[in-house]
């Protein structure tokens, strides 16, 4: 496609690694690098001499051959400069998340509705060869029906400037609940507390209800001594465990559980035998999710597909870490989801 061309907009932390991407999938013309940080535009401009250089964001608006924006800069950055793209008409992925305002997220979404425009935000994990395996086998009932749901997302670091551990953390998991079960959560609580910076939360406990009886649990943390990537399902059939930093087996299903032998009524023991089965780990795509994330954008940029991630998409996870955020506040009052 002549003149096709894009532009990655912050190359700070997650910025390169989108460019990168950007460049190796060989679906633009030509791509350009913005950031007001001269610093980073030679660096990336060293690591990437493909790379052609704007310096103002205006230079990016104005050139329309860019057909595509990828927004990497700090959250309360995403709608101003969202908007603005797409008032230029240029199709627009933003980092995570979408923005951190609801009515700004259903701004966004009008707005690239009313110019026909596609509006993605980048969920990466919804593009995990581990998570579409984890949907897979919970749509085909291996693990019968979900009980409960537990998302441990922790390391030492790194503190953010500008947003909350749940900010940053927790909307990758409300991203993966979301991807694996298609329910919204009924009621949402959280605890949180800022140890090293007052008024920065670093640490949280978050629950939710599901109308179906499903319970889950998030804790997201910048303070701990190992770094776990760990979601662990149980169902009526079998469990599971997803370990994101287990190179060979990050998925592995227990033939595990408890079965009622004699259910007493009013009186009496219940009688239950534990199960203790085989455990099998199914083996997954090597494909990078950033890489399978952008080509779908492009994808769906040049053939008019509806992207996975869109800003409904979006939309639903800003609403929710919006929810934590407000329980947070308030020790922990249950709130619902509007």
């Amino acid at each position: 496609m002549a003149g096709f061309s894009a532009a990655v907009v912050g190359l700070g932390y997650w910025g390169p690694n989108i460019l990168r991407n950007v460049i190796e999938i060989d679906g633009f013309d030509s791509v350009y690098g913005c950031d007001f940080n001269e610093s980073m535009l030679e660096k990336n401009k060293k690591k990437f001499p493909s790379m052609k250089i704007a310096k103002d964001y205006d230079d990016i608006l104005k050139n329309k051959e860019i057909e595509c924006v990828f927004i990497c800069t700090p959250p309360a950055t995403h709608y101003e400069l969202a908007k603005k793209a797409l008032d230029h008409n240029k199709n627009v992925m933003i980092e995570k998340p979408l923005t951190v305002d609801i009515q700004e997220a259903e701004d966004l979404i009008r707005l690239s509705e009313k110019r026909s425009l596609k509006l993605m935000v980048g969920h990466t994990f919804e593009f995990s060869p581990a998570v579409n395996k984890i949907k897979e086998i919970i749509d085909s009932r291996l693990l019968g029906d979900i009980y409960f749901i537990l998302m441990t997302r922790i390391n030492l670091g790194i503190h953010r400037r500008d947003v909350s551990v749940i900010w940053d953390l927790a909307t990758h998991d409300f991203s993966i609940l979301f991807r694996l079960i298609d329910e919204i959560p009924e009621r949402i609580s959280a605890v949180s507390n800022s140890f090293v910076k007052k008024g920065l939360k670093d640490v949280a406990f978050i629950n939710m209800k599901y109308r179906s009886g499903i319970i889950a649990n998030i804790n997201v943390s910048w303070l701990s001594p190992k770094k776990v990537r760990e979601t662990i399902i149980v169902g009526s059939k079998k469990m599971l465990v997803y370990d994101d930093t287990d190179n060979d087996e990050k998925i592995k299903v227990f033939d595990k559980g408890v079965d009622v032998l004699k259910d007493p009524g009013s009186f009496g023991e219940y009688q239950l035998t534990y199960r203790t089965g085989d455990i099998y780990s199914p083996v997954l795509e090597a494909t990078e999710p950033l890489n399978a994330e952008i080509r779908h954008f492009l994808d769906c940029v040049k053939n008019g597909g509806s992207p996975i991630t869109d800003g409904y998409s979006g939309l639903r996870v800003v609403k929710a870490v919006n929810a934590a955020e407000e329980s947070s506040e308030k020790d922990g009052e249950v709130v619902t989801i509007k």
